[in-house]
């Protein structure tokens, strides 16, 4: 799942991927008994999102002896592109950020191995889509949702919209930025979402009114939210001018967060009716070079030091049972008790034909 934006250039960079996370400890390879050279660097291959506090990757070496090298290849979909063209030779150990909506495309192409984590009876059995398997196991969970620029519609004297129903309204003509589900994991959940909402016979009709009603298109989240989006620090200072965005239901808590003088509450809203429910999984790659620290990794990810780590690094939630949540998350992010879903057979069935239906409907 992908982060939203942080409020300071050097915080924007790191959390958006521009640099590489390694955990540093021990040398990268030792000799083993047998006198060949056995590795201790595990290779984590995600999207541009993924980030973890350096203590945290630094436990993880103490308690295992392997250090963590992480490789970001894009966003979502196109890193799990990238990892589909590299199969059999993969570039890394464990492949994490593959979500629900791309599952079926990555298990059809045989990126992973199977591996039972140690630690998968503190993940509910919901969570677990590829059931008995255990080709990934899941990670975190989000919701894919419309936010909205407060003070827009403060100023405006406008009631931000709630609803997929509302998107289409006349009076937030202009206003909508959405990500291209053909490229972007967020655009590919709202789609998602939009089908989920509207069904096989209506939601084409809707895009139809979403195009007459002025949306924008653009390729990827990090345009759309930090370049479009004018409730977003990034958008502010490019003078964006659509204060509604597909993002995150967390997305609000990283503006409080990152914010220099931090406000007193999030100047984002999320429009709850809009959601639809994200979960990521990790898998360790087929052909991995080190199966043995990609499996270290895995156990580690959904271990209790990782999971409580992650909503205020990469803005998602938990997976296991008794992880707590920080402060600010919970108070600034939005809860979605009812989230949109598709079920896996069916996203597998009909992704590709609904985005090449999307694409000549609102593309052209």
């Amino acid at each position: 799942m992908s982060t939203t934006t942080k409020i300071a250039a050097g915080a924007l960079a790191a959390a958006l991927g521009v640099t590489t996370l390694t955990a540093c400890g021990g040398d990268a390879d030792k000799k083993s008994e047998g006198g060949g050279t056995a590795s201790k660097t595990v290779t984590l291959v995600s999207h541009d999102s993924f980030n973890a506090s350096p203590a945290v990757l630094k436990e993880f070496t103490r308690r295992t002896g392997y250090t963590v090298k992480v490789l970001k290849s894009g966003d979502a979909g196109e890193a799990v592109n990238k990892a589909i063209l590299t199969k059999g030779a993969p570039q890394g150990d464990v492949f994490f950020g593959v979500d629900n909506t791309l599952l079926s495309r990555a298990l059809d192409n045989g990126l992973f191995e199977p591996y039972e984590a140690k630690g998968l009876d503190q993940v509910p059995g919901a969570l677990r889509l590829d059931g008995d398997k255990h080709r990934v196991t899941p990670v975190d969970s989000g919701d894919i949702c419309v936010n909205y620029d407060k003070k827009y519609f403060a100023d405006k004297k406008l009631a931000p919209p709630q609803t997929f129903d509302d998107l289409a309204k006349p009076q937030y003509k202009d206003l909508l930025v959405v990500e291209n589900p053909e490229r972007s994991s967020p655009g590919l959940g709202f789609l998602l979402g939009t089908a989920a909402r509207y069904g096989d016979e209506g939601w084409q009709d809707y895009w139809k009114k979403l195009k007459a009603n002025g949306v924008k298109v653009v390729d990827s989240w990090e345009l759309a939210y930090n370049q479009e989006f004018s409730g977003s620090a990034g958008g502010k200072e490019a003078k964006a001018d659509r204060p509604l965005v597909v993002s995150y239901a967390s997305s609000p808590p990283v503006e409080v967060l990152y914010a220099e003088p931090k406000p007193a509450e999030a100047p984002t809203g999320v429009s709850t009716g809009t959601c639809f429910r994200q979960i990521e999984f990790a898998g360790l790659l087929t052909g991995a070079k080190n199966p043995d620290g990609g499996k270290a990794l895995i156990d580690f990810m959904i271990g209790k030091k990782f999971q409580e780590d992650m909503p205020l690094q990469m803005f998602v939630n938990p997976v296991i049972k008794d992880a707590e949540l920080p402060e600010l998350f919970t108070a600034h992010g939005a809860t979605i008790d009812k989230p949109h879903t598709v079920a896996p057979a069916k996203i597998a069935e009909k992704r590709d034909q609904w985005i090449r239906s999307w694409a000549s409907l609102v593309l052209k």
